[in-house]
């Protein structure tokens, strides 16, 4: 737990904001990460409505150095920044808000850290066709990511927000040279794109505690051979997953992702190297609980 008595007015802070927050391990894991190495650092939770107003105090006070950006404002957070890293410039959404010289730069781990997932699996994706269910925020910095792999043979988004679908889907095809296919989601675009695929990466909260109940992906429509990756972690193994296992596929943990994405947000904010395996182990305990 953090020691609140050990703050002072040179401590660096840094916090994880979205909507809602409760469930959120960043201060856990990052916290645990400062005091292994011994950092004047702390890390809190932060339940936000208005990103422009906490954006405003975060260059208002000197001390605070970092944050970490979840559901719901990884793409509004873009417009309150000073600059935007040009990658996450192209992909609309940010995770990861470092004040460096009283700037605000803005930038993405959420896509870095879904592929290490996917190549400590030992997954291929060349010659594959990758089905995404989501087209928000993490959503976007992903599907880029996986759509520069060169060899991808499709990559098919589906939304039930026609909206946010049709625009990730242009922007993916104005950037990259990947095959895209774009469809609003109902029961018969899920069942034919799950046909043909051969990853299913989950990028929606459905399945998240408290909701472990729910599942996007009828038991049904797995077939042999494909990986199925949910970047839910909380619960550890979602309904998706055990489904997925059950019938004998591979899975991949959304806990994966998270580790990577705030090792990567850890180096960034302290500008040195991650205690990844203390972190990983809070992680755990956490969810083992």
């Amino acid at each position: 737990m953090l020691d609140r008595l050990s703050l002072n007015y040179q401590t660096r802070l840094c916090a994880v904001i979205g909507n809602p927050i409760s469930h959120s391990m960043s201060p856990a894991i990052h916290n645990a990460g400062f005091a292994e190495l011994g950092l004047d650092f702390a890390y809190f939770p932060c339940e936000v409505d208005d990103v422009k107003a906490m954006l405003d105090g975060m260059r208002a006070m000197h001390n605070f150095r970092g944050l970490s950006v979840t559901i719901p404002h990884k793409v509004a957070a873009m417009q309150y920044v000073d600059e935007v890293v040009a990658a996450d410039r192209v992909i609309g959404s940010i995770n990861t808000i470092v004040k460096q010289d009283g700037k605000l730069i803005g930038m993405g781990t959420d896509g870095p850290g879904a592929l290490k997932a996917l190549t400590d699996a030992g997954v291929e994706l060349s010659g594959k066709v990758v089905l995404m269910l989501g087209c928000g925020g993490a959503a976007r910095a992903i599907a880029f990511t996986l759509a520069q792999q060169s060899g991808l043979a499709e990559l098919c988004l589906l939304d039930i927000d026609a909206q946010m679908l049709q625009g990730l889907a242009s922007d993916l095809r104005t950037h990259t040279d990947a095959e895209i296919c774009a469809e609003t989601m109902n029961d018969g675009t899920l069942a034919a794109a799950m046909a043909r695929a051969d990853l299913i990466v989950h990028c929606t909260p459905i399945g998240m505690h408290p909701k472990e109940d729910a599942t996007l992906v009828p038991a049904e429509l797995f077939r042999p051979g494909q990986v199925v990756f949910d970047i839910v972690y909380n619960p550890l193994q979602t309904r998706l997953l055990a489904e997925a296992e059950a019938r004998g596929l591979k899975t991949i943990s959304g806990v994966e992702m998270f580790i990577n994405q705030a090792v990567l947000q850890f180096e960034i904010f302290t500008g040195g190297p991650a205690p990844e395996e203390v972190m990983r182990r809070v992680v755990m305990e956490r969810l083992n609980q």
